[in-house]
């Protein structure tokens, strides 16, 4: 019995012994050894072999990057103010030891160096200084912060200022200002916004205007085209249907001439013509009295004897004049090609040109008028073959104005060929 209890205290004894003599240190821990009291070394990340009751783990220290939030401080700035400042440190330890033997509890060491470098920073500037200059007072902690704590082994990354509270009068001041100056932008970017609607409105106003003022001039100058355009083709047709009217009348006045001269009037006819019409003068309830001259007979013979000679037997014979070349000249139509020319703008003169083919189609295409054929006095086709050589420049104004064809026109004045007949005395 004894020895089994000699047994267990041994395996006791061994096994603490073993334990003594191993030190588990995980990954990003560092353990300061100590023998018999003394500072030894420093190990980390992996098992650790010691003398049992001579060597011992002083301390277990955190390697890794550590981020240390410390309470609001108040802080007075350069103004007399008030401010609560909360700040953030970002540390790592490099040596152990020098954390373990060089301070007491780093940690609060850290803290207090913070806030009084933070008071010393920030009682330089003003409340607006210190509001604006977050980066400034982060640069100057940091430096301060890692001079002061480099032999503690300590390595200061970032102080950052997480939060700067003024007093809760001055807030209520700088949100008044806030507002004030929020009002005020508001107010100057809603007057940019109505002077730029403005202005894009008038500029558009004004291209409109001018837009407008172009349309009516051109409208006013076509108008004005088309006016004169149609006074001229008005003043034209005018002009030809004149000179058609004049040739007519000449032409008329020419078929009278000619049937006269053919006829061979002789006084006794025009005797018995002039007796014929008297009584028609004497017709009808007019008030007018028709004075007929007792030597109207002498006169009758003078124009007898200005349009024939007396024969042998005493009686007036007509004799046909002789017309010379410059009579028949003066007789042929003139060209009037120029008559009807007149400059115009191409635009309103295309659409004249149009508006003519399609006024002209029902006429000139549609319904074609054939010729008629011409005679003279056997009847036969001769006659007509000429008047259709006959294009006169009467015939095309005719055709321009969208009259009808020369060669429809009715014969008013047929042409009297000369009798064969023995003539009655």
């Amino acid at each position: 019995m004894l020895g089994i209890i000699l047994v267990v205290v041994l395996l006791i004894f061994v096994a603490i012994v073993v334990i003594k003599s191993i030190a588990l240190i995980p990954q990003g821990e560092a353990a300061v050894i100590e023998r018999l009291g003394s500072y030894t070394r420093t190990v980390s990340g992996g098992l650790t072999l010691l003398v049992p009751f001579i060597d011992r783990v002083r301390a277990r220290v955190d390697t890794r990057e550590r981020v240390v939030s410390f309470p609001p401080q108040a802080v007075i700035t350069q103004d007399n103010l008030t401010v609560a400042i909360d700040i953030v440190v970002t540390f790592q330890i490099n040596d152990p030891a020098r954390a373990i033997y060089g301070v007491d509890n780093y940690i609060v060491g850290v803290e207090q160096i913070s806030v009084a470098t933070l008071r010393d920073v920030v009682g330089g500037m003003t409340l607006e200084e210190t509001l604006t200059s977050r980066e400034t007072i982060n640069r100057r902690l940091r430096g301060e912060l890692d001079a002061a704590t480099s032999k503690w082994g300590l390595r200061i990354s970032r102080v950052e200022l997480k939060a700067i509270d003024p007093p809760p009068s001055i807030q209520q001041s700088m949100e008044m200002q806030m507002k004030a100056d929020r009002e005020k932008r508001a107010m100057i970017l809603t007057a940019e916004g109505r002077r730029e609607s403005d202005i894009k409105t008038a500029e558009g106003e004004k291209q409109a205007r001018i837009l407008s003022a172009e349309g009516e001039k051109h409208a006013a100058i076509l108008a004005a085209e088309a006016e004169r355009q149609g006074m001229m083709l008005r003043a034209e047709g005018e002009r030809a249907a004149r000179y058609l009217q004049a040739q007519g009348e000449a032409r008329a006045i020419q078929k009278v001439n000619a049937a006269i001269k053919s006829s061979k009037l002789t006084p006794e006819v025009l005797a018995y013509q002039y007796l014929e019409k008297l009584p028609k003068l004497a017709e009808g309830q007019a008030s007018t009295m028709w004075m007929i001259p007792s030597q109207f007979g002498d006169s009758l013979e003078e124009f007898a004897r200005a349009f024939a000679k007396k024969d042998e037997e005493g009686v007036f014979r007509y004799e046909p004049t002789h017309v010379d070349e410059e009579t028949k000249e003066m007789a042929e139509p003139e060209n009037i090609d120029d008559w009807f020319s007149t400059a115009s703008d191409p635009e309103i003169a295309a659409a004249v040109a149009a508006a003519q083919a399609v006024a002209n189609r029902s006429v000139d295409e549609d319904e074609p008028v054939a010729p008629r054929p011409g005679r003279n006095g056997n009847g036969n086709a001769g006659a007509g073959q000429d008047a259709s050589q006959r294009t006169t420049d009467q015939d095309f104004a005719v055709r321009e104005l969208g009259g009808p064809a020369p060669d429809a026109r009715p014969d008013f004045f047929p042409e009297q060929q000369p009798s064969s007949e023995p003539e009655e005395r």
